[in-house]
């Protein structure tokens, strides 16, 4: 099954580590946590806390512990096709977590949801699809749900791709459809 994660952190810095993670399965099902910081954990960035609007004590009371989160993400991810806007930087921290909870760091791979929203086009249009359609298709959809101010919380990031991900289906069927 398709999965859209998204992770949200401390800063951009090497350091820099989870804050929160969401993710939500191609059928709507999702889970949003707060992370509490491991030990070692020291790097915060005060302009990053201002754009996500999460506390470090925040995550020091509400936050689960990292081996809780990594243990549910491998539990409930193995197996499905990840995917991450920024799979750059949202892979780092989910290196991070896994590795501060004992996981190796390549227990789950994200891929970039562009690549989602190709496989799915082509899906619904058939796999010789001329590509300037497929990307016609794509670029629509994502130009067209980029929202005015993003909230930079890791669920509704998620969740965005994921509903990107239906209406480029939605288009694809539609123009499917017409032929």
């Amino acid at each position: 099954m398709i999965v859209f994660l998204d992770f949200e952190a401390s800063s951009l810095a090497k350091a820099s580590f989870p804050v929160e993670v969401a993710w939500v399965f191609e059928n709507g099902d999702a889970r949003t946590s707060l992370i509490r910081p491991a030990p070692g954990w020291d790097d915060w960035s005060t302009e990053a806390e201002a754009v996500h609007g999460i506390s470090r004590s925040r995550l020091d009371t509400e936050g689960a512990s990292v081996d809780v989160i990594a243990a549910e993400m491998t539990e409930s991810l193995s197996g499905h096709q990840l995917y991450a806007s920024a799979p750059s930087w949202d892979g780092k921290w989910l290196s991070v977590l896994l590795r501060a909870a004992g996981y190796p760091r390549h227990a789950l791979r994200l891929g970039v949801s562009g690549d989602a929203f190709t496989d799915a086009a082509r899906a619904v249009l058939g796999h010789d699809a001329a590509e300037t359609v497929v990307a016609e298709i794509v670029s629509a959809v994502t130009a067209r749900t980029e929202p005015a101010t993003r909230p930079h919380r890791a669920l509704p990031d998620a969740m965005l791709e994921l509903k990107r991900w239906r209406l480029i289906r939605q288009e694809a069927a539609a123009l499917a459809s017409k032929s």
